[in-house]
């Protein structure tokens, strides 16, 4: 069986508001903007993308774990759950697949409680601070890994 060529776009709560929230921090890209970039940048590459946004916990998670049946990879940018959330991480180590995690904004550089996140010691991709182009740079280095055309 080949592996399939499709990834797994998921964005967390209040990303439905990009474009309205906070556009300091967040800019004016919308998430129909987000979709976009990800969707384009996996098809330079052969891939196509299955999106999904809530501000339900339970939906990401069930999703994510239907992810093991026809995804190759996952994108991920959790919002708030990236501070919080050790069930989004164990399902996310859970189902095996490699991970980029991606935030819009420099957590780094924010408030002292963004500093940590439970997604990062499973994802393999880490882009923060790039706004709406880093789902196109994370998109384009998790194939990488998928691919094998990482550099090691």
């Amino acid at each position: 069986m080949t592996s399939p060529r499709r990834l797994l776009l998921v964005n967390g709560p209040n990303l439905n508001l990009l474009g309205t929230r906070e556009p300091a921090i967040y800019g004016t890209a919308t998430l129909a903007d987000v979709e976009r970039v990800t969707t384009d940048a996996a098809a330079r590459r052969g891939f196509e993308v299955r999106a999904v946004q809530s501000n339900h916990e339970g939906v990401l998670l069930d999703e994510i774990h239907a992810a093991r049946q026809d995804c190759a990879g996952i994108v991920i940018n959790p919002g708030g759950l990236t501070h919080t959330s050790v069930v989004l991480r164990d399902a996310l180590s859970g189902v095996g697949l490699p991970v980029a995690e991606v935030h819009i904004s420099d957590v780094r550089a924010r408030e002292d409680f963004r500093h940590h996140s439970y997604v990062a010691d499973v994802a393999l991709v880490h882009v923060v601070g790039e706004g709406v182009a880093g789902y196109a740079t994370a998109v384009a280095r998790l194939i990488d890994i998928i691919t094998g055309q990482a550099e090691g």
